[in-house]
């Protein structure tokens, strides 16, 4: 699918929005081509290189009047690319990608350009890569959240909600008793839910190279919440990699360590946090009709240190 003014929408993100999507989602990746060229024009951007998607999203590299290189993102409007635009406001560019520009009505954002070929995972000693990843998380949350967020103790009445349904979807005894046990734990931290602003999905893929800095973060789902909410996806990220070292839960509390002291966190707490995100997960995948839990979620329960 392509533009007036030759933007080519990949396949695989057309088939993610008829697939999975309804009517409005038809509609919206239908007239994608034509707001991409209506954003070019109204924006004086000029086509520059091949175009990226995720699933959700398009990613357009483009060259401003003044020769800057930026990059515009498309979307369809969600509760979540509104809580992206006011994080990347609140942030202006600490620690993660810098936010040129955006539509409101369409959802579209005009972003820095970022080298999307060179993530996190290119660096090989995990350390380094933590930590570099830590450095960043620690900024994104010294950043006071602003209005408009959901917050996380919201977030810990749903999850607690959907336990009796999800439980008795699942046959295995073992996988009901632990669903059970993290949700002990998330009943027992959901009176402080904390108050920083969290990226919530922050790992090795989500962080490119820069010029104005080394690495940068990318795709931020704000939230309002404990930092230790946010360290999930930093204790799986690259699993494969992970898994073929043989020594699983040496590497995640490795990890675990890192970030903790980065971040001058509790580690029970932070740990508690952890097994809530599990929790979420799981649910999720539930949702989807999965009926064990998925043995990474395990693995990384089972590493953390004692709730």
């Amino acid at each position: 699918m392509s533009s007036p003014q030759g933007i080519e929408v990949p396949d695989a993100l057309v088939a993610s929005y008829t697939r999975n999507g309804g009517e409005e989602e038809r509609t919206w990746i239908a007239r994608l081509p034509a707001l991409v060229a209506e954003l070019l024009d109204r924006w004086e951007l000029e086509h520059d290189g091949g175009t990226r998607s995720g699933e959700a999203s398009l990613v357009v590299p483009v060259r401003r009047t003044d020769g800057t290189r930026a990059a515009l993102k498309l979307q369809m409007p969600r509760e979540e690319t509104t809580a992206a635009l006011i994080g990347l406001r609140a942030w202006q560019g600490d620690g993660i990608v810098r936010l040129l520009d955006h539509d409101s009505q369409s959802g579209a954002v005009l972003l820095e350009r970022l080298d999307g070929s060179r993530t996190l995972a290119s660096v090989e000693d995990d350390d380094v890569a933590m930590s570099a990843l830590a450095g960043l998380m620690a900024r994104l949350h010294s950043v006071s959240a602003p209005e408009g967020l959901r917050g996380l103790r919201d977030v810990a009445r749903d999850m607690l909600a959907s336990v009796p349904a999800a439980a008795a979807a699942l046959p295995g005894t073992e996988d009901q008793r632990r669903l059970h046990g993290w949700a002990s734990t998330v009943t027992e931290l959901a009176g402080e839910p904390g108050d920083r602003m969290l990226h919530w999905d922050l790992h090795y893929d989500n962080v490119l190279a820069a010029e104005r800095e080394p690495w940068l973060a990318i795709d931020p789902e704000p939230l309002v919440g404990d930092p230790g909410f946010d360290l999930w996806p930093a204790l799986d990220t690259g699993w494969e990699k992970l898994h073929a070292t043989g020594d699983v839960p040496r590497m995640v509390r490795r990890r675990f360590d890192l970030l903790t002291e980065a971040l001058g966190l509790d580690r029970r707490r932070a740990a508690g946090w952890t097994l809530a995100r599990l929790l979420q997960n799981t649910l999720w995948d539930i949702e989807d009709g999965r009926t064990t839990i998925a043995l990474s979620q395990i693995a990384v329960a089972e590493a953390l240190p004692r709730y």
